[in-house]
């Protein structure tokens, strides 16, 4: 059935799919019958795990990008996703890049995306989970925090202390972002030293709160093993909570498209099903290196049931679908959870 719908909206550009598809879902739960009826035909099996002090109903949560206003938050708890991660959310609002900027790569089961943190700004979505949480909704929501373009680098620390105050009080953990692509100059921010210096206070922050929630860093799959060894150095030496790997990759090796294709695309973060080994590989080296000792959230090239197993047996505590979800429909998580 969801092959028939994904061809019908592959007749459309990414984005504008995408719009069609949400609106349409929306529409749908609109009625209390229809989304008690997708609930029951796509929501699996509670299979509760607890990571970094959270209980979630199951291991499999929806990545950063997919609801980045968090507009679609019923729709996505009645799809079964055990989280949600709503952002990249930035201060101000942005447009992001120039469109086109997202491109299927059927052959590969990917995409390519230089979206640029096109968001409504922190204010707009702060008020939008604050309403949300009033209807005492169970959904775990994590807060995908990150930097306006015209931010200097020097200066980021402000833009995520302002995303983290104004997002405290309504999602349940933070994830910091500075592994995007498609944000000038963001990856350099990987870098231990200005990690420290973005982390520790946003460590600080948290401190202050009445209620402290988990921090996590998002890191690229393009690090080399020294800053892979810089990452969790510096996280186990702050106490971070976990890390989310990983991010998409500028790495465009062994795809299945032809290169005249791809290079018409242009630059931007490559993810599904080649980013799938790589992944496994940072989530695996991450977890030795750390003796286990940190969280790890896998995301990057999960399909099937086995790329969630081999994630999980890399050391992963969580995963996260975004490109499966868009090749493979909301039957998903069902079929993730059956095979596990």
């Amino acid at each position: 059935m969801y092959t028939l719908l994904r061809n019908f909206l592959f007749l459309f550009g990414p984005e504008q799919a995408h719009h069609i598809s949400m609106k349409l879902l929306k529409l749908g739960c609109s009625f209390p019958i229809i989304r008690q009826m997708i609930a029951r035909q796509f929501t699996p099996a509670d299979k509760p795990v607890t990571a970094f002090g959270i209980r979630f109903r199951n291991q499999i949560g929806l990545g950063a990008g997919f609801d980045k206003n968090a507009k679609y938050l019923r729709e996505l708890e009645a799809l079964g996703f055990g989280c949600v991660e709503i952002g990249t959310v930035t201060p101000k609002a942005q447009d992001g890049n120039e469109r086109p900027r997202l491109f299927r790569l059927p052959a590969d089961k990917a995409l390519i995306n230089r979206m640029g943190f096109n968001n409504e700004g922190v204010e707009a979505v702060a008020k939008r989970l604050r309403k949300w949480r009033e209807k005492k909704h169970v959904l775990v929501i994590g807060g995908n925090i990150g930097k306006n373009k015209v931010t200097p680098n020097n200066d980021a620390w402000m833009d995520y202390e302002i995303c983290f105050n104004e997002l405290h009080p309504y999602v349940d953990y933070f994830v910091v972002n500075v592994s995007s692509p498609n944000t000038p100059g963001l990856r350099e921010l990987q870098e231990k030293e200005s990690l420290r210096k973005i982390l520790t206070n946003l460590q600080c922050l948290n401190d202050e709160k009445t209620v402290k929630k988990p921090i996590l860093l998002k890191i690229a799959p393009d690090l080399t093993r020294e800053q892979l060894d810089d990452v969790v150095n510096l996280a186990l030496e702050i106490e971070l909570d976990g890390i989310v790997a990983t991010n998409t990759t500028i790495s465009r090796a062994g795809l299945r498209t032809p290169s005249v294709e791809v290079e018409k695309m242009g630059a931007g973060g490559l993810s599904g099903a080649p980013v799938r080994s790589r992944s496994t590989e940072v989530v695996e080296y991450l977890f030795r290196k750390s003796n286990g000792k940190l969280p790890i959230i896998a995301s990057g090239g999960i399909f099937v049931a086995a790329d969630a197993r081999e994630k999980l047996r890399a050391g992963a505590s969580l995963i996260q679908v975004w490109t499966g979800f868009i090749y493979e429909g909301p039957g998903i998580l069902k079929n993730i959870c059956r095979g596990q």
